[in-house]
């Protein structure tokens, strides 16, 4: 899967990392480089959440 990211740079401190459409994940690095590669591993661990979250719900798709 591919996720479009945000990354804005924090002064000399780093780097913000975010995922638009998915509230509350993000992620900060010291270097563009270690965002990426947090938010890769906070994104994995936020979808995984999601599928725990719904794992006794159904499911269905509807036309419109």
């Amino acid at each position: 899967m591919k996720f479009k990211v945000r990354l804005m740079k924090i002064d000399s401190r780093g780097y913000a990392v975010w995922v638009p459409g998915l509230p509350g994940c993000s992620a900060y690095g010291r270097s563009r480089e270690e965002a990426l590669e947090k938010i890769k591993r906070a994104l994995q661990a936020y979808l995984e959440a999601l599928d725990e979250d719904e794992s006794g719900l159904e499911s269905s798709i509807i036309e419109i």
